[in-house]
Parts: structure tokens; C-alpha cells; sequence
């Protein structure tokens, strides 16, 4: 784990299971971090060369002009999956880092194997309820960030503000964007997401080759409050991919035809 130049900007980035060859991107949430997000999502990763880093003004790789609008953060994907990983590879998500995942298979979907947002929105007019998950700038965080940045501890007041600002404004993923997505899908999200359940919904039927798990009991947080549940379902996805061949199709049963035709 270290810093990396990536395309002249400063950039943490992590890697863990050299060995294997398969490459899996990890794209943590908003306000968050790769180490935070690494610990819980890699049980059930060890089968992938996993790569993880820090988007720009998260974790340790610091702030600069435009840093939180989703455009940007997804141009950054694709630059740390060209540069970087320099092949096509899966790619898991939580919240922000699940719509970054949406977009990059959008724009780019020769650099995707597969994606799994997990609790991900893909337009903000989804019923979201910002409320629900209690940011609040503590004089602790903000000491955390400067030790963490070594950036001056009011930036984080700033980071904070500026994410609630563009949360209320994006993504603006519409249903026909959603619709170019070919790469094999699995959607994640708690029965109690800070968007409806609808909009996951929505986001599921919209994406040709999707699968939907949606975990009983949880929240934004399912992964702290099931983690072994996902992880089985992670894991099984992971173990086969392909399109599904059900015994009883509705959904799939068009959709069945294009995609063992292709």
C-alpha cells in the first residue's frame, strides 16, 4: 500500500492476492475509505488479484477542484483501471463507489468484466433521505482527517458539505443509460436502503443481465449487519456469472435470447 501517480495527481491505492490472476476493483462509499471498505468485502474475494485506492479527497489521497462531482470520480476509475490494473476487471461497489460502478460500465464497458453495486442509487431523485444516515462533522473527524491527510482539519467540514450538496443533485442515470449495461450484474441492497425500494427496483429491471438480492433486516450498512449472507451471495455469484438459465423465465425469457445469441 502506498501512493501512486496517477496521471500526476497523488492517489493511495492498496492490492491485495498478487497471486491471482483475475483482477476485482474495489470502489469504497462516500466518506469512506478503501481500508474500511477492504475489511468488509474480502472474505469473500479471495479467488481475485483485488486493487483498491483512495478517491481523490477520501482516505489518505487528498483534495483537489472537482473532487466530488460523479463525473470526475468515474473518469478516475477508468484512468486507475487503464494505468493501473491495465486489463478488463470485475468491480464492486458500495454506495458511491456501487454508482461509479454503473457508470464505468456505461462509458466503458470494455474495461468491465462484471459489476456488484451494493447499495447504490442511480439518479438522486429516488426517494433519498439524507437524514437517515446522520453525517455530522465531530471535532474528532476532523482531527482523524488531518492525521490521516496531513491537510488542514477544516477541509473536512468542506469534503462533507460539498458531498450533501452534489448527493442532492446526483447521479443522473436514466433508465435508457442503464439499459447499455451488458456486463453481468449483481445488485445488492438492505430492505432498508436511504432510497426506495422502488428505485432499486427500477435499477434492477433496467439492466439487461442483472441479479437482485435484496437483504432482509439491514440497512445502508447490510454489509456490517449480514456479512455472511452477502458474502454467500457473493461468492456464488462470482462462482458463475453467465446469464442465468432459470426453469421458469419471465423476466429473463426475452432477454434470454439476445444474450445467448451474442
Amino acid at each position: 500500500m502506498s501512493h501512486l501517480s496517477l496521471r500526476g495527481e497523488k492517489v493511495w491505492s492498496q492490492q491485495w492476492h498478487k497471486f491471482r490472476r483475475e483482477p476485482i476493483l474495489l470502489l469504497h462509499g462516500g466518506l469512506s475509505s478503501t481500508q474500511s471498505f477492504s475489511r468488509q468485502v474480502l472474505p469473500a474475494l479471495n479467488r481475485f488479484h483485488a486493487y483498491g485506492y483512495d478517491r481523490t479527497a477520501h482516505g489518505k489521497t487528498p483534495m483537489r477542484e472537482g473532487f466530488y462531482h460523479f463525473d470526475f470520480q468515474c473518469a478516475e476509475a477508468i484512468a486507475y483501471i487503464e494505468d493501473v490494473i491495465q486489463k478488463p476487471t470485475h468491480i464492486i461497489g458500495h454506495s458511491d463507489g456501487g454508482i461509479i460502478a454503473l457508470m464505468v460500465a456505461i462509458n466503458r464497458p470494455d474495461l468491465v468484466k462484471t459489476i456488484v453495486p451494493i447499495g447504490a442509487n442511480f439518479h438522486y431523485n429516488s426517494g433519498l433521505n439524507l437524514s437517515s444516515l446522520s453525517i455530522e462533522v465531530s471535532e474528532e473527524d476532523k482531527d482523524a482527517f488531518a492525521e490521516r491527510t496531513g491537510q488542514d482539519r477544516e477541509l473536512w467540514v468542506e469534503i462533507v458539505k460539498k458531498a450533501n450538496q452534489v448527493w442532492r443533485s446526483e447521479p443522473k442515470m436514466s433508465k435508457r443509460d442503464l439499459k447499455k449495461i451488458q456486463s453481468p450484474t449483481l445488485i445488492i441492497a438492505g430492505d432498508d436502503e436511504p432510497f426506495s425500494n422502488e428505485h432499486t427496483l427500477s435499477l434492477y429491471e433496467s439492466i439487461p443481465n442483472a441479479r437482485l438480492a435484496i437483504i432482509p433486516g439491514t440497512s445502508h450498512a447490510v454489509l456490517k449487519e449480514r456479512p455472511k449472507l452477502v458474502f454467500s451471495i457473493l461468492k456464488d455469484f462470482y462462482a458463475d456469472p453467465s446469464f442465468p438459465l432459470t426453469k421458469s423465465p419471465n423476466r429473463r425469457l426475452l432477454a434470454s435470447e439476445q444474450f445467448l445469441n451474442s
